[in-house]
């Protein structure tokens, strides 16, 4: 075993972790950037196709409900980093995160929120919030690839290798 399999699975997590738990802020305040991204942009294009409120407070896809999947995600991955038992953990917190934010690539790619998105005072990011997201999608993808040996075991076959 290299070392990357041995502890890159910390860099991979920590890097995760500090995406999502940044974020929170932002997600359960109401901050002005969130309401923009969320009730402003996502919901107003949810509501072209008929479906309203989908992004807004209490829809299905809001801020809070995203930040909530995240806060999840990151607990398991970090209790699953740091106990050999419960590996597992990690693993459904990889999945979880690369659900989550699988989502989030594909409103910036597909919606008017756009890669670049555009501040409440006119200014863009640049493509940090998409970068950032394609940055914890890479991380999740190469958890799942680091703990194959677990889900291929529930699956009934064996890793490469091992």
């Amino acid at each position: 075993m290299n070392w990357f399999q041995k502890h890159g699975h910390w860099l991979l997590t920590i890097f995760v972790v500090f995406v999502f738990v940044q974020s929170l802020f932002f997600k359960f305040s109401n901050s002005p950037e969130t309401i923009y991204i969320f009730e402003q942009k996502l919901d107003s294009w949810g509501a072209s196709l008929g479906f309203p409120g989908l992004f807004a407070p209490g829809g299905i896809f809001s801020a809070k409900v995203v930040g909530s999947a995240e806060l999840v995600a990151s607990m398991l991955l970090l209790t699953g980093a740091a106990m050999a038992s419960m590996r597992f953990l990690q693993l459904a917190g990889a999945a979880l995160g690369l659900g989550v934010i699988s989502g989030a690539i594909f409103f910036h790619l597909f919606t008017p929120l756009g890669v670049a998105v555009k501040n409440t005072d006119g200014s863009s990011d640049g493509g940090e919030l998409f970068a950032l997201a394609c940055g914890v999608w890479l991380s999740c993808a190469a958890l799942l690839w680091l703990r194959r040996s677990i889900w291929l075991a529930w699956l009934g076959r064996s890793a490469p290798g091992t």
